[in-house]
């Protein structure tokens, strides 16, 4: 399963490769794409020898009534007291999303995830979720979504291979604080359909600002938080991490 995520991955690559281009997506069949690569790095020396580096790449691309999203982050660390190295964080995430939109602001999807956390003795888990979504609000600085529906979850944690059907139920949202500055938060609720106590959340909230005119290097900061209510044997139910990044838009 660690080969879904790289192949999720490949195709992210293909997309940023693909051609970028100024025409109206509404009004034409060529996609517009806009996306953004971050990367952010904190070392310690001195008693303790930390690293911790993280890594991202979205991209976004529109045409007609066609929405196409598609994404990668990864975070690495390892510590070194008295000579003993330990990794603290070790995760590689994939997604792509397609969105059709029916209506100017109800939509189907098609979602697939992967996941591999060492950390967290998730060797992988590949989520698949179609639904439908519905924006409350669609303006240029400000949206704010919610999709449901039905998901199928594969992933072997520890020793355990498991596969089950869940729900899905998401919301996002973005809002322009200015025209240099904006924030972002989105969270997903996956419950196990016949066993509600198995259950995964997860939630991200973040601020980014342009760090010059041009607006193509931002910095941007934000939590992300997941829960697991039923982690591998051994393992902590939640995990959180907050990150700061220097991100290049393109």
């Amino acid at each position: 399963m660690k080969r879904i995520c790289l192949l999720i991955l490949g195709a992210c690559a293909i997309t940023l490769a693909a051609p970028r281009t100024l025409a109206d997506p509404a009004t034409t069949n060529t996609i517009k794409w806009e996306g953004s690569a971050a990367a952010g790095l904190t070392l310690t020396r001195g008693n303790s020898h930390t690293l911790l580096a993280t890594a991202s790449i979205v991209d976004d691309g529109k045409w007609q009534q066609n929405e196409l999203t598609l994404g990668a982050d990864g975070a690495y660390g390892k510590s070194s007291i008295d000579n003993t190295t330990s990794e603290t964080a070790e995760t590689l995430h994939a997604f792509g999303q397609y969105n059709r939109l029916f209506t100017e602001r109800f939509y189907g999807y098609a979602r697939i995830d992967g996941l591999h956390d060492g950390i967290a003795a998730i060797d992988y888990r590949l989520t698949l979720a179609p639904g439908a979504g519905y924006y409350f609000i669609k303006r240029k600085t400000t949206d704010l979504s919610a999709e449901a529906g039905p998901g199928f979850i594969v992933e072997k944690l520890g020793r355990s291979q498991k596969d089950y059907v869940t729900l899905r139920f998401a919301e996002s949202f973005h809002h322009e604080l200015s025209d240099r500055a904006r924030i972002w938060e989105t969270a997903e609720l996956l419950p196990q359909v016949d066993k509600f106590e198995n259950y995964i959340f997860n939630f991200e909230l973040g601020i980014e600002a342009d760090l010059r005119q041009k607006k193509d290097f931002t910095l941007r900061a934000f939590f992300d938080d997941s829960y697991d209510n039923r982690p591998a044997a051994g393992r902590l139910k939640n995990d959180a991490k907050i990150v700061t990044a220097i991100a290049y838009k393109f």
